[in-house]
């Protein structure tokens, strides 16, 4: 039987690492992007934060951290759409409605359906479709919470492990959820799914964890055993160090994306639907790289 004293010992103990385990501090994410078109252009963005027909924003706000990743569906290009013009402008919309305050930042579908509902609403139809992935990371609670809609996503990787990751969605085989302006009598036609489809969670985060948003041009290319590489590299929390990795993963996905002989995730998955697949696949590709640090004004 334990005595008073050291029954109380115990208690004590058991406050003080609870104390402990609480961090009042705020988080951020010092964040940087990197990406390829496939028209080969290196690193070379368009108007915008974009690459090829990806688009994607960092924000800050008072209360959190946001990214997102946005890739516009190439196939409208075959009807005389740029593709890349829906994405852009979904991914323009949803940072601008960050920067003035309106969201919540436990609620990032709401982003991205007020984003959406503003396309819509446009006088001229911005016809077009792309998936996207919305991040945010409150900083006060150290909370990341997030939805994915379609085939772009995220990893959260702590002490070299991926510990939370989006899911893919998908109709079918390359088929991936996304959202969609169709012509006027066409809507019954081209696939459209709505925002409040997107996966959303929640995950709890810690200094020092590494969140990777991509676009589906990254994982297409690089299974996580290669990305989980290319991190290691990563050693110090500042820009510099972050911009030089994202760059380093961006060209490693982009190299493999053009190697017939690889077996990439994409043709792996390609053949395990019943069709005959080898090597990467060109795509356009985004990488938003970010480290959990401590909130600095």
């Amino acid at each position: 039987m334990l005595s008073v004293l050291s029954y109380g010992r115990l208690v004590a103990r058991a406050v003080l690492g609870g104390l402990s385990q609480t961090d009042g501090r705020d988080y951020s994410l010092i964040s940087a992007s990197c990406g390829f078109g496939k028209d080969f252009r290196k690193g070379i963005l368009k108007k915008g934060m974009c690459y090829g027909d990806d688009a994607c924003f960092i924000a800050r706000h008072k209360t959190a951290d946001v990214l997102g990743v946005a890739d516009g569906v190439g196939g409208w290009r075959d009807y005389g759409v740029d593709p890349s013009q829906f994405s852009a402008t979904l991914m323009k919309t949803c940072e601008r409605l960050v920067k003035e305050g309106r969201f919540i930042p436990s609620y990032p579908v709401g982003i991205l359906t007020s984003g959406y509902y503003e396309l819509l609403q446009n006088k001229v139809p911005l016809l077009g479709s792309s998936t996207a992935c919305i991040v945010v990371l409150d900083r006060q609670s150290h909370r990341l919470h997030t939805c994915n809609l379609g085939d772009s996503g995220f990893l959260v990787v702590r002490e070299g492990e991926v510990v939370h990751r989006s899911d893919e969605q998908q109709h079918y085989f390359n088929t991936p959820f996304q959202l969609s302006i169709a012509p006027p009598g066409a809507e019954g036609v081209v696939l459209s799914d709505s925002p409040d489809a997107a996966d959303s969670s929640s995950f709890d985060v810690q200094l020092g964890d590494i969140i990777l948003t991509a676009s589906d041009g990254l994982f297409d290319n690089m299974p996580d055993y290669m990305i989980l590489q290319e991190l290691k590299k990563l050693k110090t929390a500042n820009y510099d160090s972050i911009l030089q990795t994202a760059q380093s993963i961006a060209k490693q996905a982009h190299d493999l994306a053009y190697d017939p002989n690889y077996m990439s995730p994409f043709a792996q998955f390609a053949c395990d639907n019943g069709l005959n697949v080898r090597g990467g696949k060109p795509d356009d590709i985004t990488v938003l790289l970010s480290i959990v640090a401590e909130y600095t004004d």
